[in-house]
């Protein structure tokens, strides 16, 4: 990936995202140009318009914390967007001193870390990485996601891959536009953390050769980070569910994340769980006999 491009791109988007009236700026007379003016970011950042518009056109090398603080109130960015703007100066400078066997290999998960993950036995659980790898679950979260391992794929699976080259995706997420559209965003977060994994960028590529809407959202520029939220399924085997999902970042296991749905007791989706739970022990069982 260019880092240069995507420092660009970015840094031009938000811009154009804030208004004259937003900054608090006089507007007099016609104005070619959507949101502000370079001029204009550069005045509320406080440093020059030369100095803001080498930022603007892709060299963050060597920006300091607090330039970037400066620009990201002057484009009025959100906590998420903020971070993203240091991700990719980071990226812009020095390459630190590892192997690419080391930045591609996949992290083993700990024995403590799967027992814990088997230790869930009322609410689907899987771990991910960064590159949106699915790659243990707990029972529940094998039978939740049935429909990615509809073809007989088995762990790891890209949950990435499914939502936007599966033609099962759009019927098992009934809001699968916006699953998809923030899908986009939490990669593009990934994708400045990690911009020397080969393979992460191999799988945008991928997505972005085949995957039309994923063009589209991809040149939005947006970002968002997985940390906790709602998500509503279309099982195929127990219907429609409405479940609150909470990511927790294991830093400390090659980047990590462990997530988890629940619903609570008692509740529709509450039921549909339970009815989850019950149809992967039948599914097990069937296994098993024919086994």
């Amino acid at each position: 990936m260019d880092n240069r491009n995507e420092v660009r791109a970015f840094l031009s988007s938000r811009r154009a995202k804030v208004s004259p009236e937003q900054a608090g700026i006089p507007v007099y007379g016609s104005r070619r140009v959507a949101g502000l003016r370079r001029g204009e970011v550069a005045a509320l950042a406080g440093v020059s318009v030369e100095y803001y518009t080498r930022l603007e056109r892709g060299n963050l090398a060597g920006a300091s914390d607090s330039v970037l603080d400066a620009v990201a109130r002057a484009l009025r960015l959100d906590d998420t967007e903020a971070a993203h703007l240091h991700h990719l100066a980071r990226a812009a400078g020095p390459a630190p001193a590892r192997t690419r066997a080391g930045r591609d290999k996949t992290p083993e998960i700990r024995p403590a870390v799967r027992h814990v993950l088997d230790a869930m036995t009322g609410v689907p659980a899987f771990l991910r990485n960064h590159r949106f790898d699915i790659l243990a679950a707990n029972p529940l979260g094998l039978a939740l996601y049935a429909p990615m391992f509809a073809a007989g794929a088995t762990l790891p699976v890209n949950s990435m891959r499914f939502t936007f080259l599966d033609p099962h995706a759009q019927g098992f997420y009934p809001d699968w536009a916006q699953v998809a559209r923030s899908a986009v965003a939490a990669l593009r977060i990934a994708a400045a953390q990690h911009p020397d994994d080969q393979q992460l960028m191999n799988l945008i590529g991928e997505l972005s050769m085949r995957s039309e809407p994923f063009r589209g959202w991809w040149a939005t520029q947006d970002v968002f980070v997985h940390r906790h939220g709602t998500k509503r399924f279309r099982h195929p085997a127990v219907g429609e569910l409405e479940l609150a999902y909470e990511g927790f970042e294991l830093t400390g296991d090659g980047n990590l994340t462990m997530l988890t749905y629940s619903a609570e007791a008692g509740t529709p989706s509450g039921d549909g769980l339970e009815l989850l739970a019950t149809w992967a022990a039948t599914q097990a069982s069937v296994t098993a006999r024919a086994e």
